[in-house]
């Protein structure tokens, strides 16, 4: 999954709430695009399981 948003916080923020609910392969860091707002974050979810 890979998740826009305005800074480095509110992108790992996101991915600790994704990691709370499914299996996911956190990343460490994030990229940012010269020239655009904002940061990208690349993790890797495993949708497959069911919620409780």
């Amino acid at each position: 999954m890979e998740v826009a948003a305005a800074d480095d916080e509110t992108a790992f923020a996101l991915q600790e709430a994704l990691a709370a609910r499914w299996a996911t392969a956190t990343a460490d860091r994030t990229t940012r695009s010269p020239g655009e707002p904002g940061v990208r974050l690349r993790c890797y979810l495993d949708l497959r399981q069911t919620l409780a």
